[in-house]
């Protein structure tokens, strides 16, 4: 099994930035890609950014240059962080961390405010 705790979220004016953590624990040592999803009121989630366990990186097109996704990978414990710059109210939404262990799975999401 694996667990995803998502930590991070909040209220930031516009043109801020914030950084989310995510600890992943459990059966890491064969997950090869971790990644940073979002939903936003009304809309389907959306991938925002993954990363594989030897640091390749894929972003929604929209977000690249403002999002910085990374990991840090420790004995049966994994944290992967999503940097986000220059903060928009378009951004605002609950953000999840996920990755695939016998299926999709899913941290309980962190919710980020962003102000105009």
């Amino acid at each position: 099994q694996v667990q995803l705790v998502e930590s991070g979220g909040g209220l930031v004016q516009a043109g801020g930035s914030l950084t989310l953590s995510c600890v992943v624990s459990g059966s890491v040592f064969n997950i090869n890609e971790m990644g940073w999803y979002r939903q936003a009121p009304g809309n389907q989630r959306e991938l925002v950014a993954s990363i594989t366990s030897d640091g390749n990186t894929n972003y929604a097109e929209s977000l690249k240059g403002r999002f910085i996704i990374s990991i840090s990978k420790a004995h049966a414990k994994n944290m992967v962080f999503l940097q986000m710059n220059s903060l928009k109210p378009e951004d605002t939404a609950v953000y999840y961390c996920s990755t695939i262990w016998n299926g999709r799975k899913w941290g309980q999401g962190t919710q980020v405010t962003v102000s105009s």
